[in-house]
């Protein structure tokens, strides 16, 4: 919310200092203690030398249609001529003047310009008269649009020649920037500013005060409410003033709204959005006479009904979800959020009615985001009004409106529901405040803090019993109040303590090492990790899965048509990023995705998560290359296969098997394998559907998808590792004589029993049967490697182990050494 330090002086006492290095420091300080602030500064910026100045004659330019030369009175001795193109420029005005050395924004490129005399068409100007927008203003908040011409000041602003014209509107005005969080409904008003600058501040705050009077005419005789559901409305009233004149605001009324970034539009609008950002409480006010039957219904919006609201945009309202405010059948506004075109208040109103209400801030939320419509009013709504506030702002909005309009305040208010606003007690006591901020404060801290806060509170032993004001809804738990202790204190005065206690050294569960190993296997099978989103359309969710009957989790409000639905498999996000790549001329492809896919469960049930790992292939597995004599050579099924069985091995499932398929639409029937553990199904391997690739010009894929939950329950063989030795290995070679019956898995499983614990290795490198060896015999060639983790072996122990197991051998297989 943008914030005029000036305004919300007049709430303190004029507490603020202006100066521009005790604004930054302002500043600062409401960073370190409440909100961010997005920004400090001026309209006026770095523009100098603008006044006001009375048109004191107007002639024709003498070489010129369009151009006029006018006599203007800045207050000097004499009058300054100027040449313009001004359309509405008229003798007696008060218009604003750019001298000569003046520097304005060109409301162009944004950069500041210089002002000179010149020469245009043989007539002397000596300096320009300006717009709003010429001079820093935006086009959504300057009151006139550019095209109308020069900004003209109405006499009774009390605005002489020769004034300055940037302090006269306002754009000298320091304007604090605050970027709000959700939680501090509060600060959307500069009631609500007035209490935390003056908490901050230490200092009292004077809210503002009215005079409300009113005329015999009763209001119910003019217009009634029926509310069709409490749960709509909880609070709503309406006052009709009668007899108004609509017009231009008043200068002081239009600088507050221009500073605080909204556009003036007339003096009954105006006051509606004033009274808005004065209590943070939307008002709306609708002529009367424009109100066929004199009746307003709060209701839910029917099937078929439409609206055109303020910004000239027809929409289509939501049946059953929308709320709005009626007349009959004629839709009037949707409620909280903006008004209906047909309805507003223009010139030739006389006759009008003001709401105040507190809306279903869920109901407001939805409508605003449906219909993409972001007002000041939803955003106050939504984040939640100060309930205390609704009928006094009602009220002080009626009476501001008699001033300025000269009406007449119909005689008390049409009240539809007021219900009470459940008030939120909460204790809080020195030890427990202590306790959770590490400080020393005692009952009296606590109470001057509170007092500073303007809350209401009671005193018993150590401990306060405090009743939360309504202009607070960000507290309601004892929490909420020791924040607010911590931060008054000043979050820099917290002692600074290091952490105590015992610790707990920080892990990966069994469940987490296996999926990080699942990613560690796939990359060294030379697989690239991809990430998809996991929100995409309805028909891509369902397009590998295996069950399509099962129901889809869809988003009431998605970001966009094609994200609206969470994904049951993860190879069509890996598709996707296929014809991403070969879109961009990068054609073989290996890629893997680990993620969730989501199951719908019943209504209001979250769905089932499942954590899924799918892998593609496309392309060439080895490109050519002359110079090794090497061929291109595409990808195939057994690759696919090779990759998806060697993860399976390496993670831990034994006993896979493959069973053939035509059970997946989307996969090719005769080049796809169901993949199981024993009885259990793990997921599938094959190649896509070319129905699939071959529209998108796509060489054949191939892909796996795989349950990693159901991987995860039958791992059965938990790979340890052993650290490498850093001594060296000694080894030692045998041939030997054996009978043709005798296997080399009984030869070795006579080396392993019979050698110590330094063999770590035997490999079986020849193996001979012919007519050169005895009949019946084969001559089978070993080497046995030694190695020891902790010391250098030396000769005569591996002599002694290699010696043991030939003896062995010879003893129970009656080998012969050779």
């Amino acid at each position: 919310m943008k914030t005029s330090l000036t305004w919300l002086n007049e709430y303190l006492n004029n507490a603020i200092n202006l100066d521009e290095q005790a604004v930054a420091d302002l500043a600062e300080r409401i960073e370190r203690t409440s909100v961010e602030i997005d920004s400090s500064a001026t309209l006026a910026g770095k523009q100098d030398g603008l006044v006001v100045a009375e048109v004191v004659q107007v002639t024709s330019h003498p070489d010129s249609d369009h151009m006029v030369i006018a006599k203007l009175n800045i207050g000097e001795n004499d009058l300054t001529q100027v040449v313009t193109g001004a359309p509405n420029i008229e003798v007696g005005q008060l218009v604003i003047l750019a001298k000569v050395g003046a520097h304005i924004i060109n409301h162009e490129s944004g950069e500041l310009m210089v002002i000179q005399a010149a020469n245009l068409r043989g007539e002397t100007s000596q300096g320009m008269v300006v717009a709003l927008q010429e001079i820093g203003f935006d086009s959504k908040i300057a009151p006139k649009a550019f095209e109308a011409g020069i900004h003209i000041f109405n006499k009774n602003d009390g605005v002489h020649p020769g004034d300055d014209a940037l302090e006269v509107l306002g754009m000298n005005e320091p304007v604090l920037d605050t970027d709000l969080t959700p939680n501090r409904a509060d600060m959307l008003s500069m009631a609500g500013n007035a209490y935390e600058f003056g908490a901050i501040l230490n200092q009292s705050v004077t809210t503002p005060s009215f005079e409300l009077v009113e005329y015999d005419t009763p209001a119910d005789k003019q217009i009634s409410i029926k509310i069709d559901d409490a749960k709509l409305a909880p609070k709503y009233a309406l006052r009709v003033v009668n007899n108004v004149t609509v017009t231009d605001s008043p200068l002081w009324l239009q600088k507050h709204l221009w500073n605080a970034g909204i556009r003036p539009i007339n003096n009954v609008v105006d006051v509606t959005n004033y009274m808005m950002l004065t209590y943070g409480q939307p008002l709306h006010a609708f002529d009367l006479d424009k109100i066929n039957d004199s009746k307003i219904n709060v209701r839910l919006a029917r099937d078929g009904e439409q609206l055109t609201t303020l910004d000239k945009q027809t929409r289509d309202l939501r049946s059953g979800e929308d709320i709005v405010i009626a007349s009959g059948d004629e839709v009037l506004m949707l409620a909280g959020v903006m008004g209906g075109q047909s309805f507003e208040i223009d010139e030739q109103t006389t006759n009008i009615v003001i709401e105040a209400a507190v809306f279903n801030p869920s109901l407001v939320r939805a409508t605003a985001r449906r219909h993409n419509i972001h007002s000041e009013a939803s955003a106050r709504f939504e984040r939640g009004v100060n309930w205390d506030a609704t009928f006094e702002t009602l009220d002080h909005a009626a009476s501001l409106i008699d001033q300025l309009t000269g009406g007449q305040i119909a005689y008390g208010q049409v009240k539809a529901a007021d219900e009470a606003h459940q008030d939120i007690v909460l204790s809080l006591t020195v030890i427990r405040v202590n306790e959770i901020l590490g400080t020393s404060l005692g009952l009296q801290d606590l109470i001057a803090i509170f007092d500073r806060l303007a809350f209401n509170y009671q005193v018993a032993d150590d401990k306060l019993i405090i009743t939360v004001p309504a202009r607070r809804p960000d507290i309601t738990i004892e929490a909420d109040l020791i924040e607010e202790v911590a931060r008054l204190f000043g979050y820099d005065n917290l002692p600074v303590t290091l952490p105590y206690g015992p610790t707990t050294p920080g892990k990966l569960t069994v469940r987490q090492r296996q999926i990080r190993a699942s990613r560690h296997i796939l990359e060294t099978l030379g697989l690239n990790q991809a990430i998809s989103y996991a929100l995409t359309t309805p028909e891509k969710a369902q397009q590998f899965v295996e069950n399509t009957d099962e129901k889809v989790v869809t988003l009431d409000y998605p970001m966009s048509s094609d994200r609206t639905t969470l994904r049951q498999n993860l190879l069509a996000g890996l598709l996707e990023d296929v014809v991403y790549n070969v879109n961009h001329f990068v054609h073989d492809i290996a890629l893997y995705e680990q993620g969730r896919i989501f199951v719908a469960n019943g209504d209001n049930e979250l769905p089932t998560e499942t954590e899924h790992i799918a892998g593609v292939l496309t392309g060439n597995r080895a490109t050519s290359d002359w110079q090794e004599h090497k061929t291109a050579r595409a990808v195939d099924f057994y690759d696919i296969k090779g990759i998806t069985e060697s993860y399976l091995s390496q993670i831990g499932v034994e006993n896979i098997r493959y069973v053939a398929t035509e059970r997946h639409d989307n996969m090719h029937p005769g080049q796809t394998a169901d993949i199981y553990t024993g009885e259990h199904y793990l997921g599938f391997v094959g190649q896509i559907h070319p129905k699939i690739t071959k529209p998108q010009k796509l060489a054949p894929i191939f892909a796996f998808e795989l349950n990693l939950f159901a991987i995860m329950a039958n791992i059965t063989d938990h790979t340890q590792y052993s650290k490498i030795s850093r001594f060296p290995q000694m080894s030692r070679d045998a041939a030997l004589l054996v009978d043709e019956t005798i296997t080399h898995a009984e030869i070795e499983a006579v080396i392993r029993q019979s050698a110590g614990d330094k063999l770590v290795n035997i490999t079986l490198f020849d193996v001979y049967e012919g007519n050169k060896l005895p009949e019946g015999k084969k001559s089978l060639a070993y080497t046995l490697v030694y190695q020891d983790n902790d010391e250098t072996l030396v000769e005569s122990a591996v002599n002694d182990d290699f010696k043991r197991v030939t003896e062995e051998l010879v003893s129970r297989l009656n080998v012969e050494i050779r």
